[in-house]
């Protein structure tokens, strides 16, 4: 009912830049929070930064000043800026949405995934 589709990762050397998109589409009535997650090998994954519906923002320790999330609500999308990138930041990147979903028989609020993109910081 709804998908999420990530793009924009890549290889980057270390303090470059990359910015990742992750478009929502489907039988979306609102989207609330839009997260960005990212899971490193053999390593949990990890919240890195988070967007409310009213643009407050929150960041891992470990990004802020680097890493910047945004969203454009018209276009159901959030983006993360990410800058002066390390090797340590190496990770698969996961988009998360809060979405309200409607239908022709309900209405109810879901939490979904994006597939992933890779993004990898390497000289």
């Amino acid at each position: 009912q709804v998908q999420l589709v990530e793009s924009g990762g890549g290889l980057v050397q270390p303090g470059g830049s990359l910015r990742l998109s992750c478009a929502a589409s489907g039988n979306i009535f609102s989207i609330n929070a839009m997260d960005w997650y990212r899971q490193a090998p053999g390593k949990q994954r990890e919240l890195v930064a988070a967007i409310t519906s009213d643009d407050s923002t929150d960041y891992a320790d470990s990004v802020k000043g680097r890493f910047t999330i945004s969203r454009d609500n018209a276009k159901k999308t959030v983006y993360l800026q990410m800058n002066s990138l390390k090797p340590e930041d190496t990770a698969v990147y996961y988009c998360n949405a809060d979405v309200v979903v409607v239908t022709t028989k309900s209405k109810f609020r879901a939490d979904y995934w994006g597939q992933g993109t890779q993004v990898t910081v390497s000289s």
